[in-house]
């Protein structure tokens, strides 16, 4: 082949790599869009997880001051902002991006007029996953029996 024949098809074939990457992108895109998407969403799950289960044992050793199974405020107060916060005083950020108090749901279960288990959990939350907002309705929740005092 002589040398021009040779840059003549030399010269064909210099889109071709742009081509493949084209391609290889519409595929790859996707599939590394959708391991970002669940992976993102399994983070915040667990940190949801382990917040609810470290408020539900705060919530069962905490003074509960309630005759019934509504709990008091102060005593809700505390259990949300240990959910949200991680501190039952409360914060500025959240644990989590976007949990606010009002998503935590805190329930006591009682027997023979004593408490016997508290409920934590989370409602109604959706994060921000870039891609696609994913909804968490009633998960996580963490269910412990009551361990602490409480006031006749």
């Amino acid at each position: 082949m002589t040398n021009q024949v040779w840059r003549f098809l030399k010269n064909q074939r210099r889109g071709n790599a742009m081509i493949e990457f084209a391609i290889s992108f519409g595929l790859l895109f996707p599939v590394l869009a959708g391991s970002f998407q669940f992976g993102y969403s399994f983070f915040i799950y667990n940190q949801m997880q382990t917040a609810t289960r470290s408020a539900a044992r705060y919530a069962s050793l905490l003074l509960y001051d309630s005759m019934t199974e509504t709990p008091s405020d102060a005593y809700l107060t505390a259990v949300q902002n240990m959910v949200v916060y991680g501190d039952p005083d409360g914060g500025t950020d959240s644990i989590v991006p976007g949990l606010t108090p009002e998503n935590v749901t805190v329930d006591m279960a009682f027997v023979n007029e004593a408490p016997r288990e508290v409920t934590i959990g989370i409602e109604n939350y959706r994060a921000d996953a870039v891609f696609k907002m994913v909804d968490f309705n009633t998960k996580p929740h963490v269910t412990v029996r009551y361990m602490g005092r409480w006031t006749e």
